[in-house]
């Protein structure tokens, strides 16, 4: 049954108050999801969710404590409130936690205008189980795929609101359209397998069942008959559907949580050149159709674009509330939170400048060696910036791809390998994060 969120957010504040909370706020999620498997052209697995979650932070002083439930009856928000009040009271005191000033709260906004729900209707159980199977026929299709892992098409729905005690009230709804395929060719300890997915907010922009399931089969199929590379130092290019990982590790050492905790081979860079010049990474909360989008952040602050690196030199930290107390420095209204925590710094949707050069033109000034289409495993040193990951793709010799190559490892230092990074022009526009094919030269493989 359909619930008024904003009504309910408030009756928990009410149940807040009523405890003995000196500042609280709330959060109410009503979601519900279907996701859809097939194999062997036959429905795997069917499942469908539908609820409310809600969660209660409440403060007594410097002290705070969070509770979720999937129940909102009186007598529930009333237990609910009394246990985050006992827990609060026990909690360790923490300087820097606390709700908004009244004058940083949101207060003009129009969700509607960044388009994040189709209002066209949920689609039919066997409408998604015909697309997962289309995309299979689609791998299949594909000489030298002998198998498909799977296929699944999901869709999902959202409404998210958020009040606090000091004035805020605010919601907006989200919706979601995906579908992937994963294909597996040969056998025994020749298999290879590889995958193709897409999401998107409305239906109508989603790919071809066809489209992903005929990418899926191609991609596994030039993994087919890889060997290890010769171990040495070598240009390696991250291809555009890894290198959003590379910068997520600048990303992540940019995070406020980690610079308050001195755990960040980004400290005391702030202000310094970390990328080429010319190169800026950007974040907009507020981009059409884009996933990562929000009128305001966990916090009830309003977003804005801002330069996490401009023309090369770092700009700012990626802060909420409380991380930003710490530091002495003011929100980037980035505060991302759940029903069952408090807010935590995270960014939306960035992207990084692209370059004028296609990847195939990249290839022929690299030369010889690695382009990296699929990582597993990570160590990352999160005090010095040290890289290692394990590492498949195509070996390119005289700017030609020529064999696949996996079981290897790529190492190097992110300040080395950030700082010299060259882009491609391929960034996909409609995601979250739009980064394009890297360049990164004299990194080191381990292989035979």
């Amino acid at each position: 049954m359909s619930q008024n969120l904003s009504a309910l957010t408030d009756r928990m504040l009410q149940a807040a108050r009523n405890a003995g909370a000196d500042t609280a706020d709330a959060m109410a999620v009503d979601g519900t999801s279907v996701s859809i498997d097939v194999l062997g052209g036959k429905l795997e697995h069917a499942e469908r969710s539908e609820g409310i979650d809600i969660g209660l932070r409440v403060m007594i002083g410097q002290r705070q404590a969070v509770v979720s439930s999937s129940l909102f009856d009186d007598a529930t928000l009333a237990t609910m409130a009394q246990r985050a009040v006992a827990m609060a009271k026990e909690a360790p005191e923490d300087p820097y936690i606390g709700l908004a000033d009244p004058s940083q709260l949101a207060k003009d906004w129009d969700a509607d205008a960044l388009e994040l729900y189709d209002p066209t209707p949920e689609p039919k159980a066997t409408e998604l189980e015909e697309d997962a199977k289309r995309a299979e026929a689609a791998a299949l299709a594909q000489r030298g795929i002998s198998q498909v892992q799977s296929a699944s098409a999901g869709y999902g729905q959202r409404r998210i609101h958020l009040a606090t005690s000091n004035g805020f009230s605010g919601g907006y709804q989200r919706s979601s359209r995906s579908l992937s395929c994963v294909a597996i060719a040969g056998e025994g300890p020749d298999m290879e397998r590889d995958y193709y997915g897409e999401g998107r907010i409305f239906q109508n922009e989603l790919p071809s069942a066809e489209d992903i399931g005929r990418i899926a089969g191609e991609r596994t199929i030039a993994r087919v008959g890889a060997r290890r590379p010769k171990t040495g130092s070598y240009p390696v290019i991250f291809d555009e559907r890894i290198a959003a990982s590379l910068i997520g590790h600048l990303l992540g050492a940019s995070n406020g949580a980690m610079i308050g905790r001195g755990s960040s081979w980004l400290m005391g860079k702030l202000g310094e050149q970390i990328l080429p010049d010319g190169l800026s990474i950007t974040e907009n909360p507020h981009r059409k159709r884009i996933s990562g989008s929000k009128p305001f952040d966990g916090e009830g602050l309003p977003t804005a674009p801002r330069d996490i690196v401009r023309d090369g030199v770092l700009q700012g930290w990626t802060l909420d509330l409380a991380n930003a107390r710490k530091l002495g420095m003011t929100s980037s209204a980035s505060a991302s939170r759940g029903t069952s925590g408090p807010p935590s710094p995270t960014v939306s949707n960035i992207a990084l400048t692209q370059g004028s050069v296609t990847l195939q033109d990249m290839m022929k000034d690299m030369g010889t060696g690695l382009w990296i289409t699929s990582m597993i495993g990570s160590t990352i040193n999160p005090n010095t910036g040290e890289y290692s990951r394990g590492a498949s793709g195509i070996w390119v010799e005289n700017g030609e791809p020529q064999y696949a190559i996996n079981e290897c490892t790529v190492a190097g230092n992110l300040l080395d390998m950030l700082r010299h990074i060259q882009p491609a022009n391929d960034a996909r526009t409609h995601l979250s994060r739009v980064v394009p094919s890297l360049l990164v030269e004299g990194l080191t493989l381990a292989g035979d």
